[in-house]
């Protein structure tokens, strides 16, 4: 008998509920009713007639931009490809109900869609048991040359993948330049993190702000230096490693920023506050640590540091250290509910493993792409929202740490210790400043 998806009832009820969604359907911008003549006309506006009628594929995720990426990537595709026309039915969700729901759908049998989008901190969830999610080894392996394969090992079990990732989420350092000015602070003198210690201190003293914000509510704070400093939060085995001296040494260092007012706390309590955006817009802190898939929150919410932000490579605790590591993610997977898998695979390596689909991946989402052959392409150079912001020279420090970007462990037990670090452990250590390693112990034997 096989072995089903895990749920538990709280994740049923949770995703029984109905919440208002934002639906289209691609190539049409309007009804469902209309999407096979729209898709049709798309076609006919790429230089040729539909040789029959479009294949239908629906999609669920719970991020609005990727829903648009989509669409835009159906309008491409079928413009590319008249013969074989698609219609995208796209639904973005709250993130819980996206994936609750997808849970539900695939532990039932029947309701699923053909194709959507699972955030890295809950595929630990879906790839247990009997895998409800269509391999794609057949698309990816011709490409694996040119890609970044640790993002899609993310999503990846006994050498089968099921997930292709937006982007490779390197981290990286932004730095409010115009603080840093009136410091007397050179970002470039900044190497090792008893380096972004010191310049802190200064920026404290001759600014008033502090240097930083760490989150209590979520482990983007955190995640990054552990994993640069050569641990993780699971081991590759999957054996939680959470207590290890790496993971101590690094949580006692954050809260030693706190302690010397180097670094407050998040207000909002994480890097994608409200409060935390108008905090930042008004030049609340020096710096911020994140992935460069956060560049698309500096540009759309914190519009006031349009050219006073720079990008740097992250510092290190010693030599040897990693400049870099991929953080955060999202898989966009194919269900074996699908009837129409074939068409799906294809559409999904035209969307996000073809050359012109990670183009416009970061053209249109901002995002570092999988592909790494394209960091060098004229195209990533044009003008953009991105560019106008932050400068022209954004690639030149993805390229830096091209080959120091370390890879994370995701495991069927990645949810759990995510869960905890933004429910408990992060808010302990950084709030209440209880000891780190009592924290990190008390991690492990709960998430055990």
């Amino acid at each position: 008998m096989k072995r089903k998806l895990q749920l538990s009832s709280a994740a049923i009820l949770a995703s029984m509920l109905f919440v208002t969604a934002c639906t289209s359907s691609t190539g049409t911008g309007t009804s469902s009713d209309s999407a096979g003549a729209s898709a049709t006309t798309a076609a006919q506006a790429g230089g040729a007639a539909s040789s029959g009628k479009a294949v239908k594929l629906s999609f669920w995720t719970f991020n609005e931009l990727h829903q648009k990426f989509f669409e835009s990537m159906a309008d491409s595709w079928n413009k590319a490809h008249p013969e074989q026309p698609i219609t995208l039915e796209a639904t973005t969700f709250p993130y819980d109900d996206n994936h609750n729901k997808l849970l539900v759908a695939l532990q039932s049998g029947t309701g699923a869609p053909d194709m959507a989008d699972i955030e890295i901190s809950k595929i630990g969830n879906f790839l247990k048991g009997d895998v409800q999610l269509a391999e794609l080894n057949d698309i990816v392996e011709p490409e694996k040359s040119n890609l970044v394969m640790s993002r899609l090992d993310n999503y990846a079990k006994d050498g089968k993948y099921y997930g292709i990732d937006y982007h490779v989420g390197a981290q990286v350092i932004y730095y409010n330049k115009e603080i840093l000015d009136k410091a007397g602070v050179n970002a470039d003198d900044i190497k090792t993190w008893d380096d972004y210690e010191k310049a802190g201190k200064q920026v404290l003293e001759k600014t008033g702000k502090p240097m930083t914000t760490v989150e209590t509510q979520d482990q983007w704070s955190y995640w990054p230096l552990v994993v640069q400093h050569g641990s993780d939060f699971l081991d590759k085995s999957g054996n939680v490693t959470l207590g290890d001296p790496v993971n101590t040494e690094v949580l006692t260092y954050l809260q030693k920023l706190v302690k010397e007012k180097v670094a407050i706390v998040a207000p909002g309590g994480f890097h994608h506050a409200e409060e935390y955006y108008g905090f930042m817009n008004k030049g609340g802190a020096a710096s911020v640590w994140m992935p460069m898939w956060y560049m698309g929150r500096f540009t759309d919410y914190m519009p006031d540091l349009k050219g006073k932000i720079i990008i740097k490579q992250m510092p290190v605790f010693k030599q040897g250290d990693m400049h870099s590591s991929g953080m955060g993610g999202t898989g966009t997977v194919i269900t074996k509910q699908s009837k129409n898998q074939e068409v799906a695979k294809k559409f999904l390596a035209f969307a996000k493993l073809s050359k012109e689909g990670n183009i416009q991946i970061w053209s249109q989402l901002g995002f570092d792409p999988i592909r790494s052959d394209v960091w060098s392409d004229p195209a990533l150079k044009a003008d953009n929202k991105f560019t106008a912001y932050f400068g022209k020279n954004l690639w030149d420090v993805l390229i830096s740490v091209k080959n120091e970007i370390a890879p994370t462990n995701i495991k069927e037990k990645t949810p759990a210790v995510s869960d905890y670090l933004k429910t408990k452990a992060m808010f302990q250590a950084l709030n209440d400043l209880k000891d780190p390693k009592q924290v990190l112990d008390d991690a492990v034997k709960n998430i055990k």
